[in-house]
């Protein structure tokens, strides 16, 4: 169960800052992060049997060095997470998730994936053939719309667009491609606000993205995410409320940002 809350906390996050809008499959100018970026998340879970407890930690790297796929230049983005304290106790987690993007379209053209989680563990690289709109997996070759993404480029994606012409309340839609199948999440941007961190206190865009209701998740829109008003987007922050309780993921420490954060709040 804490397994399946917190992939789909993370999903969200990745999902809710990507709105994407039907857009042509274009060179797509990015300001927004470099190479040697490294962005480091800690996990809470809260609950009244519990308290709130440290559950996990997760860190995001980008990279460069020169890499190409298809003879196009690509960013290799590099995610990884593991649980910590006492969930290691009864839940091991060391997960790693892989996304080579192109520089220029931003689109990814290799999904790489390695799970394992107690005792289930799943392997699998997946290869998105943009000139014939195919995916492959290890198992299926499936058609894909022609901006699909994984859930790693999802956030990086994001990270470059201008939200400033965004209107409080608006709806925004995006396709991805997870465990062979592709998906369409309808993604709700909330407007600014500040909020503090362990980091400081931040201008902040607010976004919520529709997650399935039933075993984790009671309300249509009980995930809410807060992304640096700035030229970082940064995901400062995500909360979500779950059936039984309540989780937390906070940014808290970041590296060679390509950017200075504006978005944070003088002293």
């Amino acid at each position: 169960m804490m397994k399946r809350i917190v992939l789909m906390v993370v999903l969200g996050i990745m999902l809710s800052t990507a709105m994407l809008h039907a857009q042509k499959l274009l060179n797509h100018h990015n300001e927004a992060f470099g190479d040697k970026e490294l962005l480091t998340f800690r996990v809470y879970y809260n609950s009244l049997l519990t308290g709130n407890v440290t559950a996990g930690e997760a860190t995001i790297e980008v990279k460069e060095k020169g890499q190409r796929m298809f003879d196009r230049p690509v960013w290799h983005i590099i995610g990884e997470g593991k649980s910590k304290g006492a969930f290691n106790w009864f839940y091991k987690v060391r997960d790693r998730f892989e996304s080579y993007i192109d520089k220029e379209t931003l689109l990814p053209y290799l999904f790489v994936r390695r799970t394992r989680e107690g005792n289930y563990h799943k392997d699998d690289e997946v290869y998105f053939y943009r000139d014939q709109g195919v995916a492959v997996s290890r198992k299926k070759r499936k058609p894909v719309p022609e901006n699909v993404q994984d859930f790693v480029s999802a956030l990086f994606y994001m990270r470059t667009l201008s939200l400033s012409d965004f209107s409080a309340d608006s709806s925004y839609y995006i396709d991805f491609f997870l465990d062979d199948s592709v998906y369409v999440s309808k993604i709700k941007y909330r407007g600014t606000e500040t909020i503090e961190t362990s980091l400081g206190v931040f201008r902040c865009l607010k976004i919520s993205p529709m997650m399935a209701t039933g075993e984790v998740f009671a309300d249509a829109y009980p995930l809410h995410v807060w992304v640096t008003d700035d030229k970082n987007h940064l995901p400062l922050l995500a909360e979500a409320k779950v059936i039984v309780g309540s989780i937390k993921m906070e940014l808290v420490e970041y590296q060679n940002l390509r950017n200075p954060i504006s978005a944070r709040k003088n002293d």
